[in-house]
């Protein structure tokens, strides 16, 4: 049986509740990847609450973290890094060069990004400066760019059209660097309401994804931290890029029928573990 994968995951950490490593670092665990966590930020609960308490990480710990693992010989069992949610632009600088020492010593270590934008409206902030870094920066940097709809709007500098708009959105990312583009959340006019719909656009190859979109009170939250999580998980146990796209869709469903079924806010992990590691439905994606 060969070793499991280790993998690098740079995002903030909740104490309640499942947000960020909070929500990427059990499931990812659950489905036979070694974790090393580093939380960018520590707070008691995830912002969409309102208010919380706790603290943003400095930035030059961040690679100072690295090196510290660098200086076990360790850093060279690094298969991935993934990076969510910034507290600034200087933290997302600081996880740049812990990339880049990364694959430094072990050049087939991939970067999946996933640029963690402000929402106003549901209560999610982030620094302004952060969404220029994303763009001007961090795309140009990773393998993988999983942005939502409205991050991909941002991106783009304006909202779609249709579905070819959005292909053509996440088309226009790769040629800033990444090697594929997974949108983890459509949105466009014309678009089915019952359905949820995700796209994974790389050369030469366009595959959209629907499952039925759940109903909750208050959509939680960590669905998008997880859907990245689980994808870059799968891609470094072996699956190729579509095989990962299909498994992440279907786990995550999986997690977001335990939480409705208890009528959560949070997302229920621990509840759906066993599904997320063997789901029981499945989503074909489409070729476009």
């Amino acid at each position: 049986m060969s070793p499991p994968p280790h993998l690098l995951s740079i995002q903030s950490h909740v104490v309640f509740g499942h947000a960020g490593n909070s929500a990427a670092v059990f499931p990812l665990q659950r489905i036979g990847v070694n974790v090393w966590p580093l939380n960018t930020v520590q707070f008691s609960n995830h912002t969409q609450y309102g208010q919380w308490a706790g603290e943003v990480l400095a930035p030059e710990q961040i690679p100072a973290l690295v090196e510290g693992i660098a200086a076990i010989g360790e850093l060279g069992r690094c298969d991935g890094v993934v990076s969510g949610y910034l507290g600034s632009a200087a933290q997302g600088r600081a996880i740049l060069a812990g990339v880049a020492r990364i694959k430094a010593a072990n050049p087939r270590a991939l970067y999946l990004c996933d640029p963690v934008m402000g929402h106003p409206e549901k209560g999610c902030i982030v620094a302004p400066e952060v969404s220029s870094f994303l763009l001007e920066e961090a795309a140009a940097v990773a393998d993988f760019l999983c942005p939502n709809q409205l991050e991909l709007d941002s991106f783009a500098g304006r909202t779609p059209r249709s579905l070819d708009d959005c292909v053509a959105m996440a088309e226009a990312l790769l040629a800033r660097g990444p090697r594929a583009v997974l949108v983890k959340h459509l949105s466009y006019p014309g678009k089915a309401p019952e359905a949820f719909e995700m796209l994974l656009v790389s050369a030469g190859e366009r595959w959209l994804l629907r499952r039925p979109l759940l109903a909750f009170p208050r959509q939680p939250v960590g669905v998008g931290d997880l859907t990245s999580a689980l994808f870059l998980g799968r891609v470094l146990l072996g699956d190729s890029l579509l095989a990962a796209f299909e498994f992440s869709a279907a786990a995550v469903h999986e997690v977001l029928l335990e939480t409705q079924a208890c009528a959560s806010y949070e997302l229920q992990l621990v509840r759906a573990q066993d599904r997320i590691a063997h789901p029981r439905l499945r989503f074909a994606a489409q070729r476009l």
